[in-house]
C-alpha cells in the first residue's frame, strides 16, 4: 500500500506522541487524550497498551521516550511517483495545490495505463482558465455562505440568467463532469462546464432566498455478495458515511447516510449493480427505483 489509512494513522499518532514525550514529560491521561483525537476511538484499546507493555519499545515505562531525536517521515520515491501521478490529472488544476518539486521523477501510471469504460467522452473542460476560474469563486462562495449570479447556456442554446445560493460540488464519475448543489432557486444543480460568467450577487431586489439546511437521509439496502458485489459497493460509496453488517453467508444490510442533494445520483448508482442489490428503506427511495426500472421497461431496454 502507498498510502493506508491504518497505518499512516497509526504511524503520526504514534509519531505525535514521541515528538512530545521528548519535548516534555507526558502524562497517561494526555496521551489518552491525543490518541482518541489523532486515531480511532478503538485507537485507544491497541496503541498505549503496546507503548506501555514494551511491544512497540519506544516509551520507558514512565512514559519517557527511548529514542532521542523526533520522529520523521520523509516522503519515499514510490509516494513521489504516485504524487506524480495525481498532478498529471486535469483535474488536479482545480486546486492550488503546492506539491514538492517532481520534474525528475517517474510517474507511477500514465492514462495510457489503464482505459475508463462506461464514460462520455464529452466530460468538462477541466484546464480552461475561465472553468477554473468560476470554479474558485463557487468554492469560496461555499465557503462564506454567500450568494452568486451566473449565466449559463441551457440546453436548447439559449443564455440564461440564474442567482442562487452554493452549497456544493458533486463529481460524476459517468459523466466525466462536475455539478453545482444549488439552494434557493428551483433548481437543485447546475452543470460547471454550462456557467458563460459567475460573480457574487449583491442585488437589492426582492429575492433574498436563505440557502435551506440540507437534510440528511438513510437508505437500507441488502446485498448479495456476488460477481465482487460486496466490495464494488463498498468502492462506489466510499465517501459516504455508512455502517455494514452481515446477515447471512454472502447476504449484507449496509446503510448509507447522504444528503437530499445525492438522492439522484445514488438511485443511478444503485441501479447499476443490477439484482445484487436491494433497496429496502426508506419507502420514497424504493418507489423512484421502481418508477426507472418501469420507464426503462417501457423503451424496449433490458
Amino acid at each position: 500500500m502507498i498510502f493506508s489509512e491504518l497505518y499512516s494513522v497509526y504511524f503520526n499518532t504514534v509519531a505525535e506522541i514521541l515528538d512530545r514525550a521528548i519535548r516534555y514529560h507526558v502524562t497517561e491521561q494526555e496521551l489518552q487524550q491525543l490518541v482518541a483525537e489523532k486515531a480511532f476511538s478503538e485507537s485507544v484499546l491497541t496503541i498505549l497498551p503496546a507503548l506501555k507493555s514494551g511491544k512497540w519499545p519506544l516509551l520507558h515505562g514512565d512514559l519517557s521516550p527511548i529514542v532521542q531525536h523526533s520522529p520523521t517521515m520523509p516522503m519515499t520515491i514510490l509516494e513521489k511517483r504516485w504524487l506524480k501521478s495525481i498532478v498529471e490529472d486535469p483535474r488536479i488544476h482545480l486546486f492550488a495545490l503546492h506539491l514538492p518539486n517532481l520534474d525528475d521523477v517517474e510517474p507511477l501510471f500514465t492514462p495510457a495505463d489503464y482505459k475508463i469504460y462506461d464514460q462520455y467522452a464529452d466530460g468538462d473542460p477541466f484546464e480552461d482558465e475561465a472553468y477554473i476560474a468560476h470554479f474558485h469563486l463557487i468554492r469560496e462562495a461555499i465557503r462564506t455562505k454567500s450568494p452568486v449570479k451566473i449565466s449559463m447556456t441551457n440546453r436548447r442554446g439559449k443564455a440564461v440568467w440564474v442567482r442562487f445560493y452554493p452549497q456544493g460540488f458533486e463529481y460524476s464519475v459517468k459523466d466525466d463532469k462536475i455539478r453545482i448543489l444549488a439552494s434557493g432557486c428551483r433548481f437543485k444543480q447546475f452543470n460547471l462546464g454550462r456557467v458563460t460568467s459567475c460573480f457574487y450577487y449583491h442585488g437589492n431586489g426582492p429575492w433574498n432566498e436563505e440557502p435551506q439546511e440540507e437534510q440528511i437521509r438513510e437508505i437500507r439496502m441488502e446485498i448479495t455478495d456476488e460477481r465482487n458485489a460486496l466490495e464494488r459497493v463498498m468502492l462506489h460509496f466510499a465517501h459516504f458515511e455508512k455502517r455494514a453488517e452481515k446477515l447471512e453467508q454472502n447476504r449484507y444490510l449496509l446503510r448509507v447516510r447522504y444528503c437530499e442533494n445525492d438522492e439522484t445520483e445514488l438511485v443511478i448508482r444503485i441501479l447499476s449493480f443490477g439484482p445484487f442489490v436491494k433497496v429496502m428503506e426508506p419507502a420514497c427511495f424504493v418507489e423512484q427505483i421502481k418508477e426507472r426500472l418501469l420507464a426503462q421497461k417501457s423503451c424496449g431496454l433490458r
